[in-house]
C-alpha cells in the first residue's frame, strides 16, 4: 500500500508539474507582440503601416535614455494653419532588428483631400539634412543577407499621397501612400514602398507608446 501511494503521489506532482509548464508557456506566448499592419482609418488611431519592399514597417518606441523612450512616431508641423502648412512624419521601429526607418513631406496639407503626386528626394535626412519642400519621402532597412543599413529615396512621380482625412478642429491627419524608391548608393536597386497608410491625431501622436 505504501508503494502504490508513493507512486500515485508521484504520479500527481508530475501533473501539476506538467500543468505549471503549460501555464508558464501561456503566458510566455501572451506576452509576445506580434506587429501587423493596420486598417486604413479615418478617426484618428494613431497608427501607421507599409512595406518597404515586402516588409513590414510599423511604429516602435526604443529605450531612449534617461528614462525618456526613443519615440517610434514623430509629426512635425510648420507654417501657417490653415493657409501655409506643411507637415512631415517620422517613423522608426526600434525593436525589429532591422533599423527601420520612414521619413514622409507633405507640402501645403492646407491643399486637403485629395491625390498627390509623390517627387523625388534628395536623399537627405531631415536631422542635420535639407530635404526639399516637396511631398517626398525617404527610408532605410537593413539588408538582412549583408547586414548594410540601405537608404532608400522616392523617384519622381512613381507614386501618390492620397489625404483622405484633414480635420483642423480635431488636429487629425489620414491619408494612404505607396512610391518606387531608389537606393541612394546604387541606382540600379529600386524597391517598391506599398500599403503606406497613417492616421494621426497630431496633437497626441509623439506622446504614443508603440510595443
Amino acid at each position: 500500500m505504501k508503494t502504490l501511494k508513493k507512486v500515485n503521489n508521484l504520479i500527481l506532482l508530475l501533473i501539476v508539474l506538467s500543468l505549471s509548464m503549460t501555464s508558464c508557456k501561456d503566458d510566455d506566448n501572451e506576452d509576445v507582440f506580434t506587429p501587423t499592419l493596420p486598417p486604413i482609418t479615418q478617426t484618428g488611431a494613431n497608427t501607421f503601416g507599409c512595406y518597404i519592399d515586402g516588409k513590414l514597417l510599423v511604429p516602435r518606441n526604443g529605450e531612449g535614455t534617461f528614462n525618456s523612450p526613443s519615440p517610434g512616431a514623430m509629426y512635425y508641423g510648420s507654417g501657417d494653419i490653415p493657409t501655409d502648412y506643411n507637415a512631415s512624419l517620422t517613423i522608426n521601429d526600434y525593436k525589429g532588428g532591422n533599423a527601420g526607418l520612414l521619413q514622409l513631406n507633405i507640402e501645403n496639407v492646407q491643399n486637403g483631400i485629395g491625390d498627390y503626386l509623390i517627387k523625388e528626394s534628395n536623399c537627405q535626412e531631415w536631422v542635420g539634412g535639407n530635404p526639399p519642400p516637396t511631398i517626398n519621402l525617404l527610408c532605410r532597412w537593413k539588408d538582412e543577407q549583408t547586414g548594410e543599413i540601405k537608404i532608400y529615396c522616392s523617384i519622381e512621380n512613381t507614386g501618390v499621397l492620397k489625404i483622405t482625412r484633414y480635420d483642423i478642429p480635431n488636429r487629425i491627419i489620414s491619408g494612404t501612400f505607396s512610391c518606387s524608391a531608389v537606393n541612394r548608393d546604387d541606382p540600379n536597386d529600386i524597391i517598391e514602398i506599398t500599403d503606406g497608410r497613417f492616421d494621426f491625431k497630431w496633437d497626441t501622436i509623439n506622446n504614443v507608446v508603440f510595443p
